[in-house]
C-alpha cells in the first residue's frame, strides 16, 4: 500500500511518500531512504528510490522515501543544514503514524543523503540503526571549494538552487556545509548499529571515505565493499542485497 505523507518544513512542502506492507500485521519495521545529490539527468530505465522501496517495503518492512529541498516536486534550494531539517521533519512524522513501530525505525542514507543520515542519527535518539551507502565523510569539496561561485553554478544547472536570490548569504550557506560533518558526528552513534557500504572503484565519492567513517565509528559497526565502480548503490545487486540482510538482522 502506498500513501503520500507529505511534509511542511521550514515553510516549504516536502514531497514523501509511505510503502506499507500487505498481508502483515503492524506495526511495522521501518526505514527512511534518504537520496544524494540529483545528477540533473534522467535514466528512463531507472526506478530510482521507489523501486529501491517497493523492494524493501516486499520484505516486509514500512519505507518513506521522500525529496530533500530543492529537489524533485519538493520547495526550497539545495542546503546541508535545511536537508538536516528536512530528515528530523521526516521522523517526526513517521513515528506519529500508526502502522509503525516507532522501536524499530533506522534510517538508510545515500551519498550526500548518507552523510546527513549519520549527522542526524548522532543526534537522534529515536533512530536505532544507520545504513550509509557510498557516504562522504564530509562536505570539504563544497565548503572549501576554491570558487564557490563555480559550485553554485554546478547546483543552478542540474536544478537544485532554483531562486536567483538564493544562498541570502554565501559564508553562511558554505558554513552548513562544515557543520555537517559525518566523521565528526559519527562516534556519537555507538552503541547503535552503523553499516556503511561502498564501491571498490567509486568514482564520485573515494573508498577512502568510508573507511575513515568505519575508523571513526563506536561499535557495532560494519564496513561492506562491493565490488565495482557505482556510485549510486541503490542500483547495486550486491548492495542492496547487503542492505537488506542488515535491516532485516537489526529491526526484526
Amino acid at each position: 500500500m502506498l500513501k503520500d505523507l507529505d511534509l511542511i518544513v521550514d515553510g516549504l512542502n516536502i514531497r514523501g511518500q509511505l510503502y506499507l506492507p500487505v498481508d502483515t500485521k503492524h506495526p511495522f519495521p521501518t526505514v527512511i531512504l534518504c537520496h544524494g545529490v540529483p545528477s540533473g539527468t534522467a535514466d528512463p530505465t531507472d526506478g530510482g528510490y521507489p523501486l529501491l522501496a517497493k523492494t524493501i517495503c516486499d520484505k516486509g518492512f514500512a519505507v518513506y522515501i521522500f525529496r530533500f529541498r530543492g529537489t524533485g516536486e519538493s520547495q526550497g534550494n539545495f542546503d546541508a543544514l535545511g536537508w538536516t531539517h528536512d530528515l528530523i521533519a521526516a521522523i517526526d512524522a513517521v513515528s506519529q503514524q500508526p502502522q509503525i513501530d516507532k522501536k524499530r525505525l533506522a534510517v538508510v542514507g545515500f551519498s550526500a543523503g548518507a552523510a546527513v543520515s549519520l549527522f542526524v542519527t548522532a543526534q537522534d535518539r529515536r533512530v536505532v540503526a544507520v545504513a550509509a551507502c557510498a557516504s562522504p565523510a564530509n562536505f570539504s569539496s563544497i565548503s572549501e571549494s576554491a570558487n564557490p561561485q563555480i559550485t553554485l553554478h554546478y547546483f543552478r544547472k542540474v536544478g537544485i538552487i532554483r531562486d536567483s536570490a538564493f544562498p541570502p548569504s554565501l559564508e553562511d550557506w558554505l558554513a552548513g556545509f562544515r557543520a555537517v560533518n559525518a566523521l565528526k558526528a559519527i562516534p556519537a552513534i555507538s552503541p547503535r548499529p552503523v553499516l556503511l557500504i561502498h564501491a571498490a572503484d567509486d568514482p564520485v565519492v573515494p573508498l577512502s571515505s568510508s573507511e575513515k567513517l568505519y575508523q571513526a565509528a563506536g561499535e557495532p559497526r560494519q564496513l561492506i565493499v562491493v565490488e565495482g565502480s557505482e556510485h549510486r548503490l541503490r542500483r547495486s545487486e550486491a548492495a542492496v542485497d547487503s542492505l537488506i540482510h542488515w535491516l532485516k538482522a537489526h529491526l526484526n
